[in-house]
Formats: structure tokens, C-alpha cells, sequence
């Protein structure tokens, strides 16, 4: 019995000493769970500026860094197409109203054929009529009636087809009128189109032409944003974008400010994910902005999903699995709440009594 006792106090003692350096107690603290996003400053309503015309760079009115208002010129193209485009597109436009109203009209040539075809309805009608009556007296031949009433029929006929010929036609004619007043219309803004000009109050970013240079319709031509307000493009993992909400805080770390912290705030949840990285793009505004900012500056986010002031917390490397502690009755399932990289909350199984013990590897 002695011996029973002294391996049973031995094997204590050799546990206590094993594990009194590992042992702690939970915690009251204040606990934050957050979502990591990698982080990119941007101007704000940052826009890639395009030409509608193709051409070449005649000039830069401005240069990388400039501050330009809402509608001052950036670059000036060159293009002699859409003037000859605007010329044809006038005489287009003539030669329509001309075939539509003018004294050569299209309508006008058939009105003549529809005036004749009256006439010569007119003149049939008298003659099958008459003989019509001389047939309905048994006067005259069978195959007089029958030429007389063909003749009357194939002249109103014609006449019907003539009258849904001019219809038909005045119809066609408004319709080409319509169109070339708006290709010249079009024409018109085309040849207004040669200089790209701001849509905003801002600052130009990138010039990516130079003069002389070849310009499209499909590649941009220069970069500009708001000089006065910058956003946060937050990358989101996909596993975490369902934690993100509008408004939430996000404390945001940028390599140019060393250690420095700034507060933001979600603005916009993108709903695509981006298939090659595997994430979700978020957008936060700055709620203390940092003094001086540059597009590009890169950085990490956390974005803030609960919070809790008296939270029973215990450090992460004293949990064994998910959710279960070493403790002196042994090992002991709990239940998790917040947690951050290095702290879980304690929702239940312990207490701040409660010794743990690092878990053996």
C-alpha cells in the first residue's frame, strides 16, 4: 500500500514539475476577431481615360502629376477621317431630304404614275360600263364585255398597287432621312471627339502616350483620379467574405509608415471573385487618413468583425485540436468563441480557476 501511494504521489509531483512553467490561467481581456485582407491604396474614383476616335498624339496638354478641373483638356488627336466622314454624311443627308421633299422627289415621279393610272381607270371604267349596258340589252359581242371588264379591273389594280408603292416608298424615304440626320449627327460629335478631356476634379496620373504615337480606341491613354481622397482595395479571402459587412472598421498598416496604424472603414463589397487569386475585393475609406499618399501604396488590412471588452480568453498554443485544454483532470473539451491570431475566447468548460497546460508535441 506504501509503495502504491508513493508511485501515485511520485507521478503527481513529475507531472506538476513537468508542467508548471506551461501553466497558465484564463484571462479577462478585451478581444477583437478580425479578417486579414492584403491592402493597396487608390485615388479615389480613379478612371482610365480613353479616345473614341483613332489617330495620332498631336499634343499633351498636361503632365503626370498635374491637378486639372472638370473639362480641361489632357491630350489632343489628330485624325483627318472624321471630317471627311462629316462631309459625306451632309451630303448623305441632302440627297435624302432631296429624294423625300425636294423637286426631283422620288415621291413625286411616282404621284405622276398614280395620276395617269387614275385616268386611265377612269377611261376604262366608262367603257366597261358602257358596254356593260349594250351586253345587259344583248348588244354587242361576249368577248367585247369580257376585254372592256379586264381592262377595268387590271387598271384598278393598278392603281391599288401604285398607291401602296408611294406609301410604301414615303415610308423608305423618312426612314433614310431619320438615319442620315443621325450619322451626320454623329459625324458632328466624332469630329468634336479629338481632344480627351477630364471628367473630374483631380489630379492625372499616368500619361501612357507620348507625341507622335498611334492612338486607338481599345488601349487608354491616361489614368486620372481624385488628388483629395484615397480608398483602400482590400483583397479578401473567400473563406472570410462572408464575416464582411458594410462600415465595419478596418485598422490598416502601409509599409511606407513603418508601424503606424490608420482607421478605415468598409465602403463597397464587390460581389466577383477573382478566379486566379482566389478573392474578393473590398473597398474602405479612410477615417484618419495618413499625411501624404501615393497610388500603389501597399500595405495589410484587418478588417474588424466582432469585439468584446470582457472576453475569458486563453492563449491558442493551449489548445489541443479545436476546442479542448490539458488541465489538472485532464484534458477537457470547451466551447470557442472570438478568437484573433494568437487569443481564443472561453465560452464555457473552464474558468479563470481553471489551471492549462501546454499541450505535449
Amino acid at each position: 500500500m506504501r509503495k502504491t501511494l508513493l508511485f501515485i504521489f511520485g507521478s503527481a509531483l513529475l507531472f506538476s514539475c513537468n508542467h508548471t512553467s506551461d501553466k497558465t490561467y484564463p484571462k479577462k481581456m478585451s478581444l477583437t476577431e478580425s479578417v486579414y485582407a492584403s491592402a493597396t491604396v487608390q485615388p479615389d474614383s480613379l478612371y482610365q481615360a480613353y479616345s473614341i476616335v483613332m489617330g495620332i498624339l498631336d499634343k499633351v496638354w498636361v503632365e503626370e502629376g498635374d491637378t486639372v478641373a472638370k473639362g480641361d483638356r489632357i491630350l489632343q488627336i489628330t485624325n483627318t477621317s472624321p471630317e471627311l466622314n462629316r462631309k459625306n454624311a451632309e451630303l448623305s443627308l441632302r440627297l435624302a431630304r432631296e429624294n423625300y421633299s425636294g423637286s426631283a422627289a422620288v415621291l413625286n415621279g411616282i404621284k405622276d404614275e398614280i395620276q395617269a393610272a387614275e385616268l386611265k381607270l377612269k377611261n376604262d371604267s366608262i367603257n366597261y360600263f358602257r358596254q356593260k349596258n349594250l351586253w345587259d340589252q344583248n348588244i354587242g359581242s361576249k368577248v367585247e364585255y369580257d376585254n372592256r371588264k379586264l381592262a377595268y379591273e387590271l387598271s384598278q389594280n393598278n392603281l391599288s398597287l401604285l398607291n401602296q408603292k408611294y406609301d410604301r416608298t414615303k415610308n423608305e424615304l423618312a426612314t433614310q432621312v431619320q438615319q442620315a440626320e443621325n450619322t451626320y449627327k454623329s459625324s458632328l460629335t466624332t469630329s468634336e471627339d479629338f481632344t480627351v478631356v477630364s471628367k473630374i476634379d483631380g489630379k492625372v496620373y499616368a500619361i501612357y502616350k507620348n507625341p507622335g504615337e498611334i492612338i486607338n480606341t481599345v488601349e487608354p491613354v491616361a489614368a486620372v483620379g481624385r488628388s483629395d481622397k484615397f480608398m483602400v482595395e482590400l483583397l479578401v479571402d473567400e473563406v472570410d467574405i462572408v464575416k464582411v459587412k458594410n462600415d465595419q472598421k478596418v485598422y490598416i498598416t502601409l509599409d511606407s509608415y513603418g508601424e503606424d496604424v490608420f482607421e478605415a472603414k468598409v465602403d463597397k463589397i464587390y460581389p466577383r471573385k477573382d478566379e486566379s487569386s482566389q478573392t474578393f475585393m473590398v473597398e474602405a475609406i479612410f477615417v484618419n487618413s495618413p499625411p501624404t499618399l501615393y497610388p500603389g501604396l501597399s500595405g495589410e488590412g484587418n478588417i474588424v468583425i466582432a469585439q468584446k471588452e470582457e472576453a475569458l480568453t486563453i492563449p491558442k498554443e493551449y489548445l489541443i485540436g479545436a476546442s479542448s485544454v490539458l488541465t489538472d483532470d485532464g484534458e477537457k473539451d470547451i466551447t470557442i468563441g472570438l478568437q484573433n491570431m494568437e487569443m481564443v475566447e472561453v465560452l464555457g468548460g473552464i474558468t479563470e480557476k481553471t489551471a492549462i497546460y501546454i499541450p505535449e508535441e
